[in-house]
């Protein structure tokens, strides 16, 4: 049998754990919030989930644990809440939907301190959809949800508790207006519930409530034999909830804070990497563009087979380079020119008739003049694009897997990269850009 002692170092040793998970998510969300690397234009588009974070970390430093409740409309969300605090904070009304945003207060009954309650809109309310977003984002940044029901779950509300499951959230499944059900009805209901709950609700996280009784009517006989009809208020019954509640706190307040930010915290990781992947794609595109148009138009006012060659050469190596800067992983001048013959090895082994035109191509501008020698040199820019476009593409995809070919290897990557690319579409798209390029510079000139 357990000793107070017992008791009293076991309590030691949560709050140790506690305290010291609390202090690596308070690092973990620093470190998101001061990380250089992530560019302004990240940022900004991130702008309201930095705000949560840094609204989240605040929270850690002052201790403070967050409880949302969340249920369809009318089960009695409010009540539990205003039962819970002993008074009328949150708007009850028989009006459907009366909560249009979320409430905070303090519930000042916890002696630790710093536990509030928050209060959300109903998941089925009429033009609830941004409602609806509310109370999940709500749900996502709190410590400890209430999942509110009054009866056997909906599928709406069995939904709706799966997708708040999915955040990994402690949950607590109140079922409300208990004094509604007798005690056969009551003992049924439980074991329908606990059935269609389990996996996702411990047994012990479902407690039933009667957070706003309704009114008993009593018969009674007078002192002169007479039978008499009056009406009484049923007691509040909010003990069960309250002391589930308070077990929680006690014995894993600390850790559901700390388990909370550093959800959040890994949520935005995600999403600033895929941000952070789609800004450098968008920018890798812009660049690939770039060093088209340059070795396209360079190709084709090249008369000189080999010097064409040479010259699109350095160009792919400086966009490899390039890209390499904008994807965080740079490249020297031989990585870079490593990483192209590796490509083109596998572009000739893939397209090696299609390269052989472009050789002959070549030759065809030392024996041919004038308006022969323009329109070859033309078709040629062309092939330059569509091979610099390729290049930059599988040298995106490997600096995107941190310079890595991935499982798939060159060869498939690539294989995949040609057979996404429409190449007569690419070729007729290269040679009316570099067309139009030259007819500019000439007007210019």
């Amino acid at each position: 049998m357990k000793s107070l002692e017992d008791d009293q170092n076991a309590k030691q040793s949560a709050d140790n754990s506690g305290d010291t998970n609390v202090d690596m998510a308070k690092e973990s969300l620093s470190q998101l919030l001061d990380d250089s690397r992530v560019p302004d234009t990240v940022r900004d588009v991130l702008r309201t989930e930095y705000k949560q974070l840094r609204v989240m970390l605040e929270k850690l430093e002052q201790g403070h644990l967050h409880i949302a409740v969340f249920g369809r409309v009318s089960v009695g969300k409010s009540s539990v809440l205003n039962a819970l605090l002993g008074k009328q904070a949150f708007s009850v009304s028989i009006l459907h939907g009366e909560t249009k945003t979320e409430g905070i207060e303090e519930w000042q009954e916890v002696d630790a301190g710093g536990v509030y309650l928050i209060d959300t809109p109903g998941i089925n309310e009429i033009d609830g959809e941004e409602r609806e977003r509310l109370a999940h984002e709500v749900a996502s940044r709190s410590d400890l949800l209430l999942f509110v029901v009054d009866s056997d779950l909906t599928e709406v509300e069995l939904n709706a508790l799966k997708m708040v499951a999915a955040t990994n959230r402690p949950i607590i499944l109140v079922v409300n207006k208990a004094d509604q059900y007798n005690e056969k009805e009551f003992l049924e209901l439980r074991t329908i519930i606990r059935k269609r709950v389990k996996g996702l609700i411990a047994a012990e996280n479902i407690v039933f409530t009667a957070a706003s009784p309704s009114q008993q009517t009593v018969i009674y006989i007078d002192d002169d034999g007479n039978e008499n009809e009056t009406v009484r208020q049923r007691p509040v019954d909010i003990i069960n909830l309250k002391s589930r509640l308070w077990d929680i706190i006690d014995a894993e307040g600390k850790t559901l804070s700390a388990l909370n930010a550093s959800l959040f915290a890994g949520n935005l990781s995600e999403q600033l990497g895929e941000k952070l992947l789609a800004t450098r794609k968008e920018l890798g595109e812009e660049t690939i563009h770039m060093y088209c148009v340059g070795k396209g138009v360079a190709v084709a006012l090249n008369p000189i087979p080999v010097a064409d060659l040479l010259a699109a050469a350095a160009i792919d190596i400086s966009m490899v380079i390039h890209l390499s800067r904008i994807y965080g992983l740079p490249m020297s001048k031989s990585e870079a020119g490593e990483l192209i013959k590796t490509i083109a090895a596998q572009m000739l082994v893939l397209y090696a008739t299609f390269w052989a035109i472009h050789f002959a191509s070549s030759a065809l501008k030392i024996g041919t003049a004038g308006f022969s020698t323009v329109v070859t040199g033309i078709a040629q820019g062309g092939v330059a694009w569509y091979s610099t476009l390729v290049v930059g593409r599988v040298a995106e995809d490997y600096l995107a897997k941190g310079k890595s070919w991935g499982e798939s290897g060159p060869k498939l990557i690539v294989q995949s990269i040609l057979d996404s690319l429409d190449r007569d579409s690419v070729m007729s798209d290269a040679k009316e850009e570099i067309t139009q390029y030259l007819k500019s510079t000439r007007k210019a000139s």
